[in-house]
């Protein structure tokens, strides 16, 4: 019976993240790792090697198996649920397909701004995108309470220049050409996204998610002006009207956490853009971030997940810095994007022990 009611959940044992997350006082610095249900985990291998991607997104039991792999092998402070960014443009009507050495792949990207007409304008999430609730409510329960539950969505522009480019790309070249010949074209479809984010993210919550991260990966490919125009606008957009829908359905008003990779032009924006959170890359010194984005966001990240190559003992360095850099409260460690296949278990270990020994270190001294 794994389709469980998302209500009567297990208590919470450990809250550092969501208070790090609220601004609250913590023993210690919450730790996770983006991409820390993945490749390089050998159980993870295991559990998805003869399923296709998107088959192991759309079930429930699967997602809820991935997500705590991590949590059995390390004390994480939060769980993000299994799934992935290209859920949303399925949910449009799009077809993507996960192509070995390739990664995700659409059939049929978008080319003409007539192709925009092919796309579902109205989008009832529970039917489309059901599994991923039902997998979060499962996981949820599966927890018992150890850690909370993140759930996530890619925002608008990141997903648009997938749509475009028809899966990853070094220059985004089709996308951005978008934004320059197609302006009003773009921000129909960037407005349709967010609409469709925006009942997504709730549908989370209701969930039974209690935290929400969106994923702006690709604000590195834009500069300052395109980002205020095609970005930003739905980045706020978006925590300003999931938080009146959890407020009108009498929701729980869950943390936010706005990750915009390389956008560290716009870091001030970003802090006031109405997020709880602000994720960093590891681009930006903690001590300007700190200074850009004042004293009321939490920071997140930004170890470069390179770094986990290093020895244990660098790791643990490497970790004592970034702490001193951004301080042990208002702040959750993670790395500055997500964790690579190759990377050793036992150094993601390291890191996280790392985090939670120096973190209490510090506040004792």
């Amino acid at each position: 019976s794994f389709l469980r009611s998302p209500k009567g959940f297990p208590k919470l044992k450990n809250d550092t993240f969501l208070r790090a997350a609220r601004g609250e006082e913590t023993e210690h610095t919450p730790v996770w790792c983006m991409r820390q249900a993945g490749r390089y985990l050998p159980e993870f291998r295991e559990t998805r090697a003869a399923q296709d991607f998107f088959a192991t997104c759309r079930s429930p039991k699967l997602c809820c198996e991935l997500t705590l792999q991590p949590l059995r092998r390390f004390p994480l402070d939060a769980a993000i649920i299994f799934s992935d960014i290209l859920v949303v443009p399925q949910a449009l009507g799009m077809e993507v397909v996960m192509v070995p050495g390739k990664g995700p792949t659409f059939t049929e990207p978008l080319k003409e701004v007539e192709d925009l007409l092919k796309l579902r304008q109205k989008v009832d999430v529970t039917a489309e995108l059901g599994y991923v609730f039902q997998a979060i409510t499962l996981t949820r329960h599966s927890l018992e309470g150890r850690v909370p539950l993140i759930g996530f969505s890619g925002a608008p522009w990141t997903l648009m220049s997938y749509m475009i480019e028809g899966g990853g790309s070094t220059t985004m070249a089709k996308a951005k050409s978008w934004l320059y010949r197609h302006p009003e074209a773009s921000h129909r479809l960037l407005r349709l996204l967010a609409d469709v984010i925006t009942d997504y993210l709730v549908g989370q919550v209701a969930a039974g998610a209690q935290a929400l991260q969106l994923f702006e990966s690709h604000a590195g490919h834009l500069g300052p002006e395109q980002f205020e125009d095609f970005a930003l606008p739905y980045i706020r957009d978006i925590a300003q009207t999931v938080k009146s829908k959890l407020k009108e359905e009498a929701l729980p008003l869950v943390p936010m956490i706005i990750f915009a990779k390389d956008a560290h032009y716009a870091l001030r924006d970003l802090a006031r853009a109405g997020y709880e959170v602000v994720g960093l890359d590891w681009t930006i010194r903690p001590q300007e971030a700190r200074a850009q984005a004042g004293k009321d966001v939490t920071l997140q990240g930004n170890l470069d997940p390179c770094a986990l190559y290093a020895p244990k003992e660098k790791i643990g360095e490497l970790v004592k810095k970034m702490l001193e850099g951004f301080g042990t409260q208002r702040y959750i460690a993670n790395l500055g994007h997500g964790l690579y296949p190759d990377m050793s278990p036992e150094h993601v270990g390291a890191f996280v022990e790392a985090v939670h020994a120096h973190s209490r270190h510090i506040n004792k001294h």
